[in-house]
């Protein structure tokens, strides 16, 4: 009996296990794209190198998962016109739009918009927290402006004159810089403030203002950026000076390398591009998706995107001397052997 009862076990086990294959082989792959379903990437100023890796592993998930990608964008600094270039996109009723918004409030209305379309919305790098955006990845912008601030801080041993560049109404720019001036408040006091100028990502206006800076400031010994544009103007302008002035930014692009290896750059913050890219994609493939999941909460009464993620950080890496050739777009799409952001 005992031998029977055993054998029937294990009848039933091996009948459920082989019919739960069935199952498993007769369901359809819900992780991939319908045809002609796309996705695309928008930017301000979109000519910057920064966005390169973002879209270009942006691209590859689509591609991973049978999907359509574009990369849009205006290439002058104007958020109406990075709106101009939004509503373009969306009157071709991607799936999906992951949205660097210039400024936050400009994009509430387009991004409600898009939402009520039925466009799924996600923002990068810089938010609209007021929006509808499903979800926002971004590397941490405190801890980028934290770090920056001890970087430069031990350098000068504690003790100096710095000043900061900046581009007002920026996101994740007034993060970076706000935080890189409060941890110098907190952590160390002898680290004076002694000027600030809004360059707006403009490498004239960033070495007019250093130049203006030192002139007044003799004894200034390091100046802040949040991106890598004003970083050339500012390390020009600081190299004219004898060099004594330490360049420290966020981003990188191929110029920004070179000024770091040949060390008129201190060095830089620069967030982690391609887990932005593909992660962003992902994010905007999941709030397209919503009906994959049926989670435990009020989702479907209170009519919000199961599939929202309020936040992910995709990490940063500190540039020096040591690693910089790590860094460079054109060896990388070398390397890759695509078309970047022309595919």
């Amino acid at each position: 009996m005992r031998k029977f009862l055993s054998t029937l076990a294990i009848a039933a086990a091996a009948s459920t296990c082989f019919g739960s294959m069935q199952v498993r082989a007769e369901t359809p792959n819900p992780f991939k794209c319908e045809p002609g379903e796309k996705y695309v990437m928008n930017v301000m100023v979109s000519g910057v190198e920064y966005w390169f890796p973002v879209y270009e592993m942006f691209k590859q998930a689509g591609q991973q998962f049978g999907c359509e990608t574009a990369y849009t964008g205006t290439p002058e600094y104007d958020v109406n016109k990075q709106i101009a270039t939004f509503d373009q996109a969306l009157a071709q009723k991607p799936a999906g739009i992951l949205v660097h918004p210039m400024n936050s409030d400009p994009f509430i209305e387009p991004i409600n918009r898009a939402i009520e379309q039925g466009t799924a919305v996600v923002t990068f790098a810089a938010d609209s927290p007021n929006s509808k955006r499903v979800s926002y990845i971004t590397s941490d912008n405190n801890a980028e402006g934290t770090y920056a601030a001890d970087a430069v801080a031990k350098a000068m041993d504690g003790k100096g004159e710095y000043a900061v560049l900046e581009n007002p109404g920026q996101d994740n720019h007034d993060k970076r810089v706000n935080a890189f001036v409060a941890r110098m408040e907190a952590k160390w006091p002898d680290m004076k403030l002694v000027g600030r100028a809004a360059s707006n990502q403009d490498p004239t206006k960033a070495y007019q203002a250093v130049l203006s800076l030192a002139q007044a400031h003799p004894d200034l010994g390091a100046v802040f950026m949040p991106e890598a544009n004003s970083a050339i103007g500012a390390a020009q302008a600081a190299k004219e000076g004898g060099g004594k002035i330490r360049v420290m930014l966020a981003d990188v692009n191929a110029k920004i390398l070179d000024m770091i290896k040949a060390g008129e750059i201190f060095g830089s913050v620069n967030p982690n591009q391609g887990m932005q890219g593909y992660m962003g994609f992902m994010l905007l493939w999941m709030a397209k998706h919503p009906g994959l999941i049926d989670p435990m909460n009020d989702a479907k009464r209170s009519g919000f995107n199961p599939m929202s993620v309020p936040f992910v950080d995709n990490g940063f890496s500190i540039v020096s001397k040591d690693n910089a050739d790590d860094f460079y777009w054109d060896k990388y799409l070398k390397r890759r052997g695509t078309k970047g952001i022309e595919e």
